[in-house]
């Protein structure tokens, strides 16, 4: 009987994580979470080096012979992984099939210290990007650093059925200003 409640249990707290509130994209720009450290990029600052990834991912996908939308949430990661610099974050937007900006999230570049993340989230149920979605996401550093990793994870549950892949970021233009010392 103890085992049956725990199944029970377990399934309310599925059931409760799933449930999702939050509204749909509006193309505004989000403000910075408290994790997420703000910064002013001045006259002085100096880049070293920089990077534009394109990142494809996934609203959906079809399934029973493309009779179906199978919806997904998508987390878009980008990972420092220098090791002793930080890199800045100057910004990070989401793009429709059609390539239209569907989503600015970033109001002002913020910084990733050695080693540190972040993510930006949307939800299953938001289908604005469609099946050509894609991010694109900026960073600079002042020193030359490691390349960072960018990467989304998409993942979609209904009933017993469950997906999850990921799409790594690809880099479409760098900036390279570092002169080294003889």
């Amino acid at each position: 009987m103890k085992l049956y409640r725990y199944i029970y249990l377990a399934i309310a707290v599925i059931i409760l994580a799933s449930c999702e509130s939050t509204p749909k994209s509006q193309p505004n720009a989000i403000p910075a979470t408290p994790l997420q450290k703000t910064v002013t990029l001045d006259k002085n600052f100096k880049i070293a080096r920089g990077e534009t990834f394109y990142v494809p991912v996934y609203s959906h996908i079809y399934h029973h012979n493309r009779q179906e939308i199978f919806e997904l949430a998508v987390t878009l990661s980008i990972r420092n992984t220098d090791l002793t610099n930080p890199i800045i974050v100057t910004s990070v937007r989401y793009y429709n099939s059609e390539g239209k900006l569907v989503k600015q999230y970033l109001e002002r570049p913020i910084q990733l210290d050695a080693l540190a993340s972040t993510d930006f989230f949307i939800n299953r149920n938001d289908t604005t990007g469609g099946l050509g979605a894609n991010f694109i996401v900026e960073w600079v550093a002042q020193t030359e650093i490691s390349e960072p990793i960018v990467e989304a994870v998409m993942i979609g549950t209904d009933f017993q059925q469950g997906i999850s892949f990921i799409s790594p970021g690809r880099v479409i233009k760098s900036q390279n200003n570092y002169k080294r010392s003889p």
